[in-house]
């Protein structure tokens, strides 16, 4: 991550920084994943998965090559996309890829919306596309955080293309 603290849509500054406590390896492919919050993982998981959840901590794997998207910190419960109710932007053939799972705005809206119009800021965008009004974040956001870091992402991209 590129700075360690962001604007929340929450209205509070939130740490992004990724500690050691905050990191565990995905048991399928290895690579590191970041810490998520019960809640989070109880909120996305398809119904029927509900239960597996349990009390425990949860990671999610960040490799966009792998299917699994949460794990439990023991590694005893996985969850791979097919059983989570939205699409995981940052895994391949993810779609609709959201920037914001709260208001349900794309990563290619926020581009649009810089390419076409007009958009040049952060302001810009979430008064064209209205992302980060409905903020319910801990419990939409696969990551359980607040989605500007992954609007701000889309927003440089749109001025790179």
């Amino acid at each position: 991550m590129s700075e360690n603290k962001g604007c929340s849509c929450c209205g509070n500054i939130v740490d992004l920084s990724m500690t050691s406590k905050d990191i565990n390896k995905c048991p399928i492919c290895k690579q590191e994943g970041k810490k998520v919050k019960n809640t989070t993982v109880r909120h996305l998981v398809k119904e029927e998965y509900e239960l597996s959840v349990g009390s425990a901590n949860y990671y999610i794997c960040m490799n966009e090559n792998c299917d699994t998207v949460y794990y439990s910190e023991n590694n005893e419960v996985v969850f791979c996309k097919e059983q989570i109710k939205v699409p995981i932007w940052f895994k391949k053939d993810a779609e609709p890829q959201y920037a914001c799972y709260c208001s349900e705005v794309t990563i290619d809206q926020v581009k649009e919306a810089v390419r076409s119009k007009g958009a040049r800021k952060m302001k810009d965008v979430l008064a064209i596309t209205g992302a980060m009004r409905n903020s319910n974040c801990e419990i939409k956001n696969p990551l359980g955080v607040c989605c500007h870091e992954a609007i701000q992402q889309a927003i440089d991209e749109a001025f790179a293309e």
